[in-house]
């Protein structure tokens, strides 16, 4: 990538924001305000951290109106200096452009489409009836299964696999390993052994969705499974056959959703969570990392169950009383009742 430079002026005026200093200052990468240097651009996005200014070597910050006057240094102004932060390393940092071109070791069926100024990597696979939108990059190993659409400006890294049928949105990222339309795990018991039930749906991807490395989509049973327009779906994540997540939804490492879920747009769910299958989920819910959800959430805010964990010894102690919570919560219902009919008879 070649190097690239802007001016402070330069940044606002894609960017927006407000220059203070000299507007003329150049900066060529944005780092930590411990790790910056002359040439480079930090922020300040908490103001806890405000101290390590004057020690940072950066050449200018950006800052939120709350610190403008912290720093006498070139700096840009900014409603949301961690979002501009973003923006401005994504400035600095674009995704790799597509080569036009298949690579001579890649395996395209005739009956493919594939958009004149798309990218075919080493040894990927794009099978019959499959469309390879403009400006797209598949990387290498991947395989793109029959008749599925892989809209513009997508970017799959190697060794992703889309099955059959799938369709990928526009600017979409998926990350390797990551494997989009698998079965869903559809099984009917049928004396003593289990009959695999086929999985006929689709997974359908919506525009600017991101896709770790090593997760899992599982196409529907008989409906589609569904990632709206926006969603982050961090790596090693398993999102079961119909399930459906809501526009800008960000849903971290580890969590498994189970069939058929409901999770609404702008939720945020912690690593590690466990979604149970045919609940919904409303919008803007939080859930906690680690947190457990055996229910439906129909109002928006925060849900944790998580235990904190303590020193072993103590755990053990506790682990042994929480057996005996039902027969305690029944004496003391029974306690309760005694006393309520002392009360009542004291008042007689």
């Amino acid at each position: 990538m070649p190097d690239v430079s802007y001016t402070l002026a330069e940044i606002v005026g894609r960017l927006g924001g407000e220059v203070l200093g000299d507007a003329q200052t150049r900066v060529s990468q944005i780092a930590t305000l411990s790790s910056a240097q002359a040439h480079q651009i930090s922020f300040l996005a908490n103001l806890k951290y405000r101290g390590q200014l004057a020690q940072s070597a950066a050449g200018a910050f950006i800052l939120g109106r709350d610190a403008a006057g912290a720093s006498a240094r070139p700096r840009i102004i900014a409603d949301n200096p961690y979002a501009y932060f973003a923006r401005v390393s994504a400035l600095f940092n674009p995704p790799p452009e597509a080569v036009p071109g298949v690579h001579p070791s890649a395996v395209v069926h005739p009956a493919a489409h594939i958009a004149d100024d798309a990218s075919i990597g080493a040894n990927a696979v794009i099978e019959q009836g499959a469309q390879i939108g403009a400006g797209s990059i598949i990387g290498a190993g991947s395989v793109v299964g029959a008749d599925c659409i892989i809209g513009t400006g997508c970017l799959l890294y190697a060794n992703v696999s889309v099955y059959h049928g799938c369709m990928i949105g526009d600017r979409v990222i998926l990350h390797s390993g990551c494997v989009i339309g698998a079965d869903g795990f559809g099984l009917a018991p049928d004396g003593g052994r289990w009959l695999k039930i086929p999985q006929i749906g689709r997974v359908i991807i919506g525009n600017d969705v991101e896709i770790g490395a090593n997760t899992t989509v599982d196409r529907g049973a008989l409906d589609d499974t569904v990632i709206e327009e926006g969603v982050k779906l961090d790596n090693q994540i398993q999102v079961a056959h119909n399930v459906r997540i809501g526009a800008h939804t960000a849903i971290a490492a580890c969590t498994g959703i189970a069939g058929s879920a409901r999770i609404g747009a702008h939720c945020t769910i912690g690593g590690a969570a466990m979604i149970f299958g045919h609940i919904e989920i409303a919008d803007r819910v939080n859930v906690s990392t680690n947190t457990l959800i055996t229910r439906s959430l129909t109002q928006p805010g925060t849900y944790t169950s998580a235990l904190p964990f303590s020193e072993h010894s103590e755990w053990l102690k506790n682990a042994v009383q929480m057996r005996h919570l039902d027969s305690m919560a029944k004496r003391i219902r029974a306690l309760e009742k005694k006393l309520g009919e002392l009360e009542k008879n004291q008042h007689e």
